[in-house]
């Protein structure tokens, strides 16, 4: 990315159109980028989004916005810190801003009864996403929800989001979910081993979890956050044998590429 002036500057991505805005900063203690991150916007159509995000009083960001029709338009460079993820948490690391780019996605959520995302507007995702990963060497596992760093507060891209087409793109981490059938599971209010090990297995994962054997609140947004990724058809932060089977098969498949 070279600079132009003080607030225009040349996409990273050959693809973008650029909107700068002004709410960055320097990534921090020399951090380089290892994580993509999806979000929607949930607002009511594009342009609102990319107003805030280039509104100085929002104090919120992203890297790229990708719109339903595919236009993709940059408004902070890849070598600078986006205010985009919040208070949020992955694999130890806290301020996943300045190892991160984001992306967001037009999408209303809730406020449009979460509509489809449209295929010219994930065909350009898989592009930007393709780009990005190689140029920043961003890891499959290192290929995040907005749900998955800050599950407490956030559902975004939601269970609509296809994360099997990107993985098919080359782009993330997934397996087939494990179906849904009977047998035993944990809710919140268990206690004890059983819980204990899965908490476990999230924390390996990369949720921010405790590893006390209580169903917690926190157990019960991380697991839901995982289900949105990873077995979208049924979100209810259940630990069934479906949910935790899946959890396990990402975990040897994930043991398999780092050994």
């Amino acid at each position: 990315m070279t600079a132009i002036g003080e607030d225009v500057f040349v996409p990273d991505h050959a693809g973008a159109s650029v909107r700068p805005s002004p709410n960055f900063g320097p990534r921090r203690d020399g951090k380089r980028i290892t994580t993509l991150i999806m979000h929607y916007t949930g607002m009511e159509s594009g342009e609102a989004a990319e107003a805030l995000l280039a509104s100085p009083e929002s104090e919120v960001s992203a890297h790229y916005v990708v719109h339903e029709d595919g236009r993709i338009v940059q408004m902070v460079p890849e070598s600078k810190r986006a205010w985009h993820a919040g208070n949020s948490f992955w694999r130890g690391e806290t301020d996943i801003n300045s190892c991160s780019v984001g992306i967001e996605i037009v999408n209303q959520g809730p406020r449009g009864d979460f509509p489809d995302y449209p295929d010219a507007q994930i065909e350009a995702v898989i592009r930007l996403s393709q780009d990005i990963c190689a140029r920043h060497s961003i890891r499959p596992e290192r290929v995040l929800a907005h749900s998955d760093i800050a599950p407490v507060r956030k559902i975004d891209p939601g269970e609509k989001f296809p994360w099997e087409r990107l993985h098919r793109a080359g782009i993330g981490h997934w397996v087939e979910p494990s179906p849904i059938r009977g047998g035993r599971f944990l809710t919140p209010g268990d206690q004890g081993q059983p819980v204990e090990a899965l908490q476990s297995m999230l924390a390996l994962y990369g949720y921010d979890v405790p590893i006390d054997g209580v169903f917690d609140m926190k157990t019960e947004a991380a697991l839901k956050g995982f289900q949105r990724h990873f077995r979208s058809h049924k979100v209810d932060g259940v630990a069934d044998i479906s949910t935790i089977e899946t959890l396990h098969r990402l975990l040897s498949g994930l043991s398999a590429t780092l050994s």
